[in-house]
């Protein structure tokens, strides 16, 4: 039948990018070669006649071309004069299912092909995809009007380019001025039909409820039931003109009366289907809770005979001379448990209301999370609260590791000038943590907790060629005589006096299995939840009662920082 098409021209051309940021790709309606789809007036689906006929698809590797076959009723023969005379020269399609990456329309199917007044770039050639913009309520999918300007039409010349003339004879004239209306749709495939019938069927159900008869009403891709407030073709393009002149694409819309202007943008989206925490680094929290010794008792008892003295040598004999009887300190440390809890609430109305989580669910893994960080940084560091807090968590029943007794904690001291280099300050701590291992008892799997800086500034060294020293924390970690070095922002600006000197916390180095935490049967990690009444408050409860201490004696080393002048 193509050669007694009325028109033929570009409905869509393929990766040019349109004014909406939409992009068609090549292939996009793929699906619609050879398709038959309804030839509609302007996209006015408001009225039966507003078809004009039907349109075939082909789809190409430039895009998708139509052929144009105008029906012989009133509106078709018109809209044949305007097309044969030059008057109308665009074409547009209206596709809906579309699927996009980002702003390329990657699939979509066309409902239907309208010949429209004119492109919203005025004068377009090939170039030119004018509108894509989202359908309401017309399809269950992605809609989109998406417009191509001066397409190639009927030309009655007789150096016509054959895609572009229109071959008739008088036997065919004759055959279409005696075809009705019946006699064409007999002529249309199920599908076919079944387009015609979904758009005046919308059309019908669109009109319905309207008991004045206005032939000026035209609805399209921007406009809703509100005669008041509807937006034609033409307006768009003075819209997005007006864009940079009123300073936003918005306050252009409003300019041009739509007050209703956020149905016109998508609602935000969450990037997860739960709030995210705002949290320090916790992968150190990790490595301690696993590595501290575990035991199924709280109150835990160390003892230890000191035979480092002089007094415990052996000792030579001389003939006549009385035998001296060895002494030996023995040294004895308990430690007791306290608890350690966490509490939350939230109101009933609220777990009920939040659907889209389980919010429950969500609440106790902060609760347990942050547990674990209270714990492990009392294990290091101690909590950092004043001791007349009544929060603060006892210093007797889990006893930080940097403040310990130096009986089980090496206080290893660095002195640097005030006007030190960062370079001259990681010299000083790497010297520091090597000398200090002559003392060490421990059980010697150390790590070298510290800070994200001090790490730093040990890894930018650089000897006298400038070149780096350590270019990996594996090599730092065994120039200091450590498995492992950890960073965790708790130690960061840690200070303590001793005397009439501040010192600065550098790091610890310790085997955390001489760490003992100690918890009786009942007294590891539980979790409560109880309904308050009265409040309507849904309460949680997690908590733990343990004790806290090494156990063994110089089984840790706390690398200390002090400044003098000069």
């Amino acid at each position: 039948m193509k050669n007694t098409y009325d028109f033929s021209g570009w409905a869509t051309k393929n990766d040019l990018k349109c004014s909406d940021g939409r992009t068609i790709r090549k292939d996009a309606f793929k699906d619609c070669d050879g398709m038959t789809v309804p030839l509609v007036w302007n996209h006015d689906h408001t009225e039966a006649f507003n078809v004009l006929g039907h349109a075939e698809l082909e789809n190409r590797p430039e895009g998708v071309f139509t052929y144009g076959y105008l029906n012989d009723t009133e509106m078709g023969r018109h809209a044949k004069e305007l097309v044969r005379h030059g008057d109308i020269t665009s074409l547009s399609i209206y596709a809906n299912k579309l699927q996009q990456v980002g702003g390329n329309v990657m699939h979509g199917v066309i409902r239907e092909v309208s010949l429209v007044l004119a492109p919203a770039n005025p004068g377009a050639h090939i170039t030119d995809v004018i509108e894509h913009s989202d359908i309401m309520g017309d399809y269950e999918d992605g809609d989109a009007y998406i417009e191509c300007g001066d397409a190639p039409v009927l030309r009655h010349e007789e150096e016509s380019k054959p895609e572009e003339e229109l071959k008739h004879n008088d036997e065919g004239e004759k055959k279409m001025a005696e075809k009705t209306l019946k006699d064409v749709i007999d002529t249309m495939n199920e599908e076919q039909k079944e387009a015609m019938y979904t758009v005046v069927g919308l059309a019908l159900e669109e009109n319905s409820g309207n008991d004045e008869e206005d032939d000026d009403v035209k609805h399209n891709v921007f406009e809703n039931d509100n005669e008041e407030n509807t937006l034609s073709h033409a307006e768009m393009n003075e819209i997005l003109a007006d864009g940079k002149r009123y300073g936003s694409l918005k306050e252009s819309f409003l300019q041009h009366g739509i007050d209703n202007i956020e149905m016109l943008f998508p609602d935000n989206k969450a990037l997860t289907t739960q709030p995210e925490f705002y949290k320090r680094d916790m992968s150190w929290v990790d490595v301690v809770m696993s590595g501290v010794h575990h035991t199924p008792f709280s109150r835990i008892k160390s003892t230890y005979a000191d035979i480092t003295a002089d007094e415990a040598r052996a000792r030579g004999y001389v003939k006549g001379n009385i035998k001296v009887d060895e002494v030996i300190a023995v040294l004895k440390r308990t430690t007791n448990p306290t608890t350690i809890y966490k509490k939350q609430k939230l109101d009933r109305d609220d777990v009920i209301d939040i659907t889209d989580f389980d919010v429950i669910s969500w609440l106790k893994g902060e609760m347990r999370m942050m547990l674990n960080e209270e714990l492990a940084r009392a294990f290091l560091v101690g909590d950092g609260r004043s001791a007349s807090s009544d929060d603060k968590i006892s210093e007797t029943n889990i006893r930080p590791i940097w403040t310990d007794d130096d009986v089980y904690t090496i206080k290893q001291l660095v002195t640097v000038a005030q006007n030190a280099t960062d370079d001259a300050k990681a010299k000083a701590i790497i010297r520091a943590a090597v000398k200090s291992r002559k003392d060490y008892k421990g059980s010697g799997n150390t790590v070298f907790f510290t800070t994200e800086d001090y790490v730093t500034d040990m890894l930018l060294m650089e000897d006298t060629t400038g070149r780096i020293i350590y270019d990996s924390m594996d090599k730092l970690a065994t120039a200091m005589r450590v498995r492992r070095i950890v960073t965790s922002p708790v130690l960061e600006g840690l200070q303590r006096t001793v005397g009439a000197t501040t010192r600065d916390l550098v790091g610890i180095i310790v085997d955390l299995s001489d760490y003992n935490v100690g918890a009786d049967k009942g007294g590891a990690v539980n979790m409560f939840d109880d309904f308050d009444i009265d409040y309507n408050a849904q309460k949680y409860l997690i908590e733990t009662r343990c004790s806290g201490a090494l156990t063994k004696p110089k089984s840790a080393i706390a690398i200390e920082m002090t400044t003098t002048q000069g």
